[in-house]
């Protein structure tokens, strides 16, 4: 078996966790191969000896690799994403981080998970993703995303007007400090925490959640994701924001949008005891208030 490892940054005192990690696959055969960059952070910090090839690019993950292991928390998971790209390859996600919606595998649970996979005592999920065309083209090639793609206001505290068109018809014009664009995935990041419902990851849709609507009649709107949504902007300040997960791109009023369901999908590893019911009640406290 051979595993990619995939992070960004990792603190000095979780250090032993990847060490022990490595020395499991070292006893267990299994190759390993780490991201460049995190590999360079890894040895600043502790002058660790990896002893393992390194990649750099989605194109060197293409020689073999069975598994992607993401270090971090959900943020690093959606850089994950970007890596992986339309390759296939399934990805776990191992908690380095906080909440672990999507790294939902604690740190204390590496060896399990590692033989999980070995036994193949798992399941692939498959979470469709976002996708966005500009006109001019943005984010270099990675329009698409796990989570959401936004519209925000930039360097103004004036809302903005966005009119959104759902499969070419006038939705709405929506007047507040942004609009997001979910998937089923993306609705307990970002739009949960506007107001947007949770929502199963295996169903087809997206949920459209403004960011402080000025008209309280304007509410979150749930929609097949085999819909086409077009956008067009403007407001007071030259200049706007627009996000797909973690990237980050500034954009003016001349530029349109068109957001779709995104042509692949992601193979996300799920283990037996790791279900999105299971991380709601955890993650979320359900069912701990003493009245219940």
């Amino acid at each position: 078996m051979k595993v990619a490892l995939f992070g960004r940054n990792i603190k000095s005192a979780e250090l032993p966790h990847l060490e022990a990690m490595l020395q499991i696959f070292k006893d267990k055969a299994i190759q390993c191969t780490v991201y460049e960059a995190f590999a360079e952070k890894l040895r600043q910090k502790k002058n660790l000896d990896l002893c393992c090839p390194t990649f750099s690019s989605p194109e060197q993950l293409l020689e073999g690799v069975d598994f992607m292991l993401s270090i971090g928390g959900d943020g690093t998971m959606l850089d994950t994403v970007a890596m992986v790209k339309d390759s296939g390859i399934p990805v776990l996600g191992i908690n380095f981080g906080r909440m672990g919606f999507l790294a939902a595998t604690s740190k204390l649970e590496i060896e399990s998970a590692i033989s999980a996979l070995i036994a193949g005592t798992y399941t692939i999920v498959r979470r469709e993703l976002i996708q966005v065309i500009s006109n001019p083209p943005m984010f270099n090639g990675l329009n698409f995303g796990l989570n959401e793609f936004t519209i925000q206001r930039k360097n103004s505290s004036s809302m903005i007007s966005i009119t959104a068109r759902l499969n070419g018809e006038l939705l709405n014009t929506y007047w507040a400090d942004g609009l997001i664009v979910a998937t089923a995935t993306g609705s307990t990041g970002y739009s949960l925490s506007c107001g947007g419902p949770i929502i199963y990851p295996e169903s087809k849709c997206f949920v459209l959640t403004p960011v402080a609507p000025h008209n309280l009649n304007v509410r979150p709107l749930v929609i097949p994701n085999d819909c086409e949504l077009s956008f067009e902007v403007q407001g007071r300040a030259n200049k706007f924001l627009a996000t797909i997960d973690t990237r980050i791109e500034a954009f003016d009023a001349s530029y349109q949008f068109t957001i779709r369901k995104a042509p692949f999908a992601i193979n996300m590893v799920s283990l037996d005891n790791k279900t999105f019911i299971n991380a709601l009640r955890s993650k979320l406290m359900w069912g701990q208030d003493q009245r219940n």
